[in-house]
């Protein structure tokens, strides 16, 4: 066997790699570089879910980054247990043909019950008072407290938020040469997040990228000396390209503009009141499942939702197998944004009943992705002051919301979820051993093959 190190730099796009890039452009001229096709929708879950089984949404069962959990009538996402996804994975195909085959996944998703040899995923202690720690999860539990004594806490604030920055993407890095160091596993999966930020904030054409590209570049490459210098050979990939983006789309508030949305009042604001939804949106960046409690309103809310400006198809479950989306956790609609588009959780009418949260980073409350998390509030002067106040009343014990979040859509200039984007902001596939690798676009289901002969073909 041969091993490898698969590195998942988030984002990353024929556009973004060139003299910024020395370190992975070296990997594509001394190895190959194709391009990649990815999954609709094209959100981390259901492409990585992709990548380990194979298989389509339709058939793995990821469905977005989050979905209706019909039976218990809450949406919910960014679920972390391994038991969701249908299908063989990739480490379970390679234990088949060698016994010996190890795999160590660092922070691709799903990693929580899996039967990976090691695992490491983000995991905030919630304590009672209403604080959020900074922690992660691993499998063997140990090897939390060993990365934590050599590389300090998780940097979760760094990972997702306003405040995120190179530090989460150089830390999963250096715990990936922690493990290639101590435990030597066959297949290594890195997730490395950092050109998600600043690409969703900015858009793909600011000049600010410059930066971030930069920055992960030399995160990149120091993994892959270190990899190389192992004797490992090396995939890097990006899950998707981000797009820029101009015009954010309200569904949900088109929904209940139609009478098909429900809400309930809470001390002043408006929660979401899925079981008496007769349609709802769950919006995923471009993709929005609409479930639809009774077939008689699908008309009516196709009707809502296809006359806003910015959707450029809606899918009925027939229409979703042509997309590979036709799966029961789907919507019975499936909205997809036009390319400049994308879609807001939003159901509120007035920003004076949003929900308390909305305000807030909470990636668990919301019925919906949000990329005005990435963002403070520009309408607070002093924002330092505004966080280190409320931070301080958390020291002294008082429950305080971490409210700093904006309500403004039109902040975000980037977005993805589209897998029929502009070739130069698609994803790739670069590989050190491109005898291996086939000429042409690799499909997101040839990826689990392609890891697999990196590790068994000679």
């Amino acid at each position: 066997m041969h091993p490898t190190v698969v590195i998942n730099v988030v984002g990353l796009t024929p556009a973004l790699l060139g003299p910024r890039t020395p370190n992975l452009s070296r990997l594509a001229a001394n190895g190959c570089q194709r391009p990649l096709r990815t999954v609709t929708p094209a959100v981390t879950c259901s492409a990585q879910a992709t990548f380990v089984t194979g298989l389509p949404p339709s058939e793995h069962g990821i469905v977005g980054n989050g979905w209706l959990f019909r039976d218990l009538m809450e949406v919910w996402l960014w679920r972390q247990s391994n038991r969701l996804v249908a299908g063989e994975r990739v480490w379970d195909a390679a234990k088949a043909r060698d016994p010996s085959f190890t795999c160590a996944n660092l922070f691709w998703w799903y990693a929580m019950a899996a039967s990976t040899d090691i695992a490491v995923t983000p995991r905030p202690i919630y304590k009672a008072d209403g604080r959020k720690l900074p922690d992660c999860y691993s499998d063997p539990p140990e090897l939390r407290d060993e990365l934590t004594r050599k590389l300090g806490a998780f940097p979760l604030f760094h990972f997702w938020g306003p405040a995120t920055s190179i530090a989460s993407s150089r830390w999963i890095a250096d715990s990936a040469k922690y493990v290639l160091a101590a435990n030597d596993p066959t297949l290594t999966l890195v997730y490395l997040p950092h050109l998600d930020y600043g690409l969703q904030r900015l858009g793909p054409d600011h000049p600010e990228i410059a930066k971030d590209v930069e920055e992960i570049d030399t995160v990149v490459g120091d993994l892959i000396d270190t990899a190389k210098a192992q004797g490992r050979r090396v995939i890097v990939l990006s899950e998707y390209g981000i797009v820029p983006v101009n015009r954010p789309v309200h569904i949900n508030r088109a929904l209940r503009e139609a009478g098909l949305l429900a809400v309930r009042e809470e001390e002043g604001g408006e929660i979401l009141d899925i079981p008496r939804c007769r349609a709802f949106a769950l919006a995923d960046h471009q993709v929005a499942h609409v479930y639809v409690r009774d077939p008689d309103d699908i008309p009516k809310a196709r009707e809502a939702i296809e006359r806003l400006p910015g959707v450029a198809h809606v899918l009925d479950s027939q229409q979703q197998a042509k997309w590979n989306l036709d799966h029961e956790r789907s919507g019975e609609l499936v909205a997809i944004s036009a390319g400049d588009s994308w879609f807001t959780y939003y159901y509120w009418l007035d920003d004076a009943r949003a929900p308390d949260f909305a305000r807030t980073v909470d990636i668990h409350k919301k019925p919906g992705y949000d990329p005005a998390e990435l963002f403070l509030d520009p309408g607070i002067r002093w924002p330092k002051l505004a966080i280190a106040w409320r931070l301080l009343k958390k020291a002294f014990g008082f429950r305080t919301l971490m409210d700093v979040i904006p309500l403004d859509a039109s902040l975000v200039k980037g977005s993805h979820g589209r897998a029929d984007g502009p070739a130069a902001h698609g994803p790739v596939f670069l590989s050190s051993a491109p005898h291996l690798v086939p000429e042409g676009t690799i499909d997101a289901r040839q990826v689990k093959g392609l890891m697999l002969s990196h590790v068994f073909d000679p």
